[in-house]
């Protein structure tokens, strides 16, 4: 399958506490188009653009309560195959920036989360998966079916801008 990146633009994540859902244009979620899809997340970037120092605590976990009804997104934010010459997706991955209601992040303590914090005063993130070491996204249920970066609650959050490289098979 052919590697592609989904990447917002220009947003503040909102400081949401697990178990609540987050509310729209404050995160970025993927979820599986069928119930056997595999999705592999091989880099996040985060760049901070706030005009004054913001700690901002980032997280790439998985949801506990999906997101009901995504909504497509909407420039500037875009989803698209890092080669041009791919061939579209028959299942296109779910990706998205809101949705009727937001999805819920996880609380439980066996969850894996990718910690991406930043100084969003001009900080930079990348996360970078070595080869096996991808966080994999399995089927569009619970558990492992949805996952997306969001603020944890602390901190200061600030403007970012972000991208989510991925490869569905």
């Amino acid at each position: 399958m052919a590697k592609r990146v989904f990447q917002a633009v220009a947003y503040t994540p909102t400081a949401n506490a697990d178990a609540s859902a987050m509310p729209n244009a404050t995160y970025q979620g993927l979820r599986g188009a069928t119930g056997t899809q595999k999705v592999d997340v091989l880099e996040v970037m985060i760049s901070g653009f706030a005009g004054a120092s913001a700690p901002t605590i980032l997280q790439l976990a998985r949801s506990t309560v999906l997101a009901t009804t995504p909504s497509g997104l909407a420039a500037p934010n875009s989803d698209g195959p890092e080669d041009p010459a791919s061939a579209a997706l028959t299942s296109p991955v779910i990706t998205f920036t809101s949705a009727t209601t937001g999805p819920q992040r996880s609380a439980a303590t066996t969850d894996a989360r990718l910690q991406l914090g930043l100084n969003a005063f001009g900080g930079i993130v990348r996360w970078n998966a070595a080869p096996t070491q991808q966080w994999v996204i399995t089927g569009n249920t619970t558990p492992g079916g949805e996952s997306f970066l969001s603020a944890f609650t602390g901190g200061t959050v600030g403007l970012i801008s972000s991208h989510i490289l991925y490869e569905p098979y």
